[in-house]
């Protein structure tokens, strides 16, 4: 087993999977916890749907599906933000244009799109082993702004996560900040796909900070034992997945969901016992 792990570890590839569960586990961790404790995950995960949309844009217009995607996303978090704050429209339906537009327009661009697409899959189900240094150093910056934005404004974003009014009495520009988080949930989700795909995307943001939230309900600590977390369901999932020839994405979520039924029931277990 450990003659296993270091034969591994001589790769590139495995090198470059490994960095980019952690920088993952970080972007995912910060932008995360607020997600789950601002209930957004119904959003996030139309925001996610929606930039299959980009991609297929990307892959039609022979352009970077990732980057497409990430304008497509950002794009589509400020659209259900504005329409979400409109009277006339609630936000669960704002939700669902944005999610069907953005499957509808990928689906139709990538039939559009000369000859057979074939890294659609990997942007469906993700495969973190392909991923290169280009998607390190987006993963990078991305985990890097985030915790600069975090460490600079943690005081108005929790605030704002738990109670928007209380906020806004504070003279906090909410709507400002609503925004930029809308913004960098979209890039981190889009930051992710190649990883676990359009499929398994949102879990990331949230299966780390429900296993946390068994532990602490303190903002700042979910955040540190969801990077911890992430970063352990990645790693399992790894080796899950070079075990047993099945896809990575696919075997981070399953690690994931396994350590959060482990502590979930060693929990109850230990309350039982008290």
């Amino acid at each position: 087993m450990t003659g296993d792990v270091m034969d591994l570890l001589q790769y590139t590839f495995f090198q470059h999977a490994l960095l980019g569960s952690l920088l993952a586990s970080i972007a995912c961790g910060i932008i995360g916890t607020y997600i789950v404790t601002r209930r957004l995950v119904f959003i996030s995960g139309g925001i996610t749907h929606a930039s299959f949309g980009g991609i297929g844009l990307g892959l039609f217009a022979g352009i970077s599906p990732i980057l497409s995607a990430a304008v497509f996303s950002v794009l589509s978090a400020f659209g259900v933000e504005w329409l979400s704050r409109r009277k006339d429209m609630r936000e669960d339906s704002a939700i669902a244009v944005f999610w069907t537009l953005g499957m509808a327009l990928g689906i139709m661009f990538s039939f559009l799109s000369p000859g057979f697409a074939p890294d659609l899959s990997a942007y469906l189900f993700g495969n973190i082993l392909t991923i290169n240094q280009t998607d390190l150093w987006m993963l990078g910056i991305l985990a890097l702004l985030l915790t600069g934005f975090f460490y600079l404004f943690i005081r108005p974003i929790v605030y704002i996560a738990f109670d928007r009014e209380f906020a806004r009495s504070q003279k906090i520009p909410v709507e400002i900040f609503e925004y930029l988080l809308m913004m960098f949930i979209a890039l981190t989700i889009v930051a992710c796909l190649r990883m676990v795909g359009i499929v398994l995307a949102i879990s990331l943001l949230t299966i780390p900070q429900m296993i946390a939230n068994l532990f602490t309900y303190s903002f700042k600590k979910i955040i540190w034992l969801s990077i911890g977390i992430g970063f352990l369901g990645c790693l399992g999932g790894l080796f899950i997945s070079y075990h047993w020839k099945v896809p990575s994405g696919a075997s981070i979520i399953f690690f994931s969901i396994l350590i959060y039924a482990v502590c979930k029931i060693g929990k109850s277990c230990f309350k039982k016992q008290s």
